[in-house]
């Protein structure tokens, strides 16, 4: 978990389809949607980095 002094708080506008999703995949995780919404962004950070470390 995120200590409240080691976060940011960010506003964000999500496409109606995207929320849904969002509240969809955080339910069946039983996650809290800023769980999910972290997850992802980290799956992604990650993907990246090994693409720059394989290429």
């Amino acid at each position: 978990m995120i200590r409240k002094e080691d976060a940011e708080r960010l506003m964000v506008r999500l496409p109606k389809e995207v929320k849904a999703w969002l509240l969809q995949e955080a339910n069946r995780n039983g996650a809290s949607q800023n769980s999910e919404i972290i997850r992802c962004i980290r799956a992604r950070m990650d993907s990246e980095r090994s693409q720059r470390a394989a290429g």
